[in-house]
């Protein structure tokens, strides 16, 4: 799986403005992360955002939005949006904006590796 470079780059416009972005390749596409969250990102056929809970059912009653459900079963909070939903730059930023608002109101996530847990021997 790949993901649209276009989309990517617009996207990266759109979030050229903060410092604390980090892309990582995830979900066979290119994901965005804000303040060490996942916020949004690209697959071959949709752009996924990360609405939240709380705002899950309301984004789904857009249009052009499908519930993100790559392993046969819904991401509570994880929505996909198709091409047509994302066409115009200004639709695009406006899907970005609630993936960030979305994490912006997360604690911001520990990007250190845990230590492993020392096992203990038993007898």
């Amino acid at each position: 799986m790949g993901y649209d470079e276009k989309t990517a780059e617009r996207v990266r416009r759109i979030l050229s403005v903060r410092t604390d972005v980090v892309e990582k390749k995830m979900f066979g596409g290119l994901c965005f992360m804000v303040n060490g969250s996942m916020c949004c990102g690209i697959t071959t056929t949709a752009f996924m955002v990360r609405v939240g809970p709380d705002q899950h059912q309301q984004a789904l009653a857009r249009p052009h939005v499908r519930p993100m459900d790559f392993t046969g079963r819904p991401l509570k909070g994880m929505i996909y949006v198709d091409p047509a939903g994302y066409k115009t730059d200004a639709a695009l930023g406006k899907w970005v904006a609630c993936g960030v608002d979305f994490v912006c109101g997360l604690p911001a996530a520990n990007t250190a590796m845990k230590k492993p847990r020392k096992r203990i021997a038993r007898k």
